[in-house]
């Protein structure tokens, strides 16, 4: 099972959570908690994000990107512990998996009153796990277009937590996108601290990410951009709805995006730059809770 677990890629997996919290929190403050809903969106998000990792451990070993140069941790496929057909296999088992999970969802949030709504959950999920293979999987992945950026942008944060709002509570203030585009900046510099790590590696393959675009330092100036942009978010979502100091409480996490960033900028060696990837998530998990909790209080 070792193999299969690194596959999975467990430190993913609270940073595909943090957008379903969010979502918790938020209709928890607007009185609408609903914990099937918000469970099932978690199992289903979790499903999704093991699928996205096993056809990227795939994807970038028939597309070249695994490769001597890269610098991060050895992949499945790669080093042979699981062989392509296999890999195969569990992307259709997980993908199977999301979509049972996902049909489960909303019936549970929508049942079959509101017909549209449902079809149109329904078509999203089908995104959901199409954006998950075909990242870097399939005849054209458009990761290796630099689209990454923004699908993680659009499914780690707008859908994420739009969604799990509105199926709480049926209706969608404008005000949500604020923490959602917070999250979705986030869950993008996660992304981009990877592409930076992999810069090498990827202009061999042919994979060209943004960083790739823009060059290493550009990049990085473009990291430091997601973490003002996605603190400023939640700044004026609680400017706009404040109604106690508590809200401010996310506040605390700031440090943690600070030393994310300084250190981002300060290590030139690809090679060094792979803690931070852990580091960056745990802290978009740190700020969703005490920004939740925050708004909650």
């Amino acid at each position: 099972m070792s193999p299969w677990i690194s596959a999975f890629r467990p430190r993913t997996l609270p940073l595909a959570l943090a957008s379903i919290l969010t979502g918790a929190f938020l209709a928890k403050s607007a009185g609408q908690f609903n914990w099937p809903v918000v469970a099932l969106a978690a199992l289903t998000t979790i499903l999704l994000q093991i699928l996205s990792n096993l056809a990227n451990d795939y994807g970038d070993s028939q597309n070249g990107a695994d490769s001597v140069h890269r610098q991060g941790p050895l992949r499945a496929v790669q080093s042979g512990a699981i062989t392509p057909a296999e890999m195969k296999r569990a992307m259709w088992g997980f993908g199977l998996a999301a979509l049972v999970s996902g049909v489960a969802l909303l019936l549970v949030a929508l049942g079959f009153k509101a017909a549209w709504v449902l079809l149109a959950f329904f078509v999203l999920g089908l995104s959901a796990i199409w954006a998950a293979v075909n990242y870097t999987a399939g005849s054209r992945p458009y990761g290796y277009a630099g689209l990454g950026d923004v699908s993680v942008f659009l499914f780690f944060g707008i859908v994420g937590v739009c969604g799990t709002y509105f199926l709480q509570t049926r209706t969608l203030p404008l005000a949500v996108l604020l923490p959602s585009a917070a999250l979705g900046c986030f869950a993008t510099a996660v992304l981009n601290v990877n592409n930076i790590r992999d810069i090498v590696s990827d202009k061999l393959a042919g994979k060209i990410t943004v960083p790739v675009r823009l060059g290493p330092q550009h990049a990085r100036r473009y990291h430091w951009l997601l973490l003002v942009l996605g603190v400023g978010a939640a700044v004026i979502y609680v400017a706009l709805n404040y109604h106690s100091p508590w809200q401010w409480l996310f506040v605390v996490s700031l440090p943690l995006f600070l030393f994310n960033g300084r250190q981002v900028w300060a290590r030139q060696e690809s090679m060094h730059l792979d803690p931070l990837l852990k580091q960056m998530a745990l802290s978009t998990l740190v700020f969703t809770l005490l920004f939740g909790l925050g708004q909650v209080i």
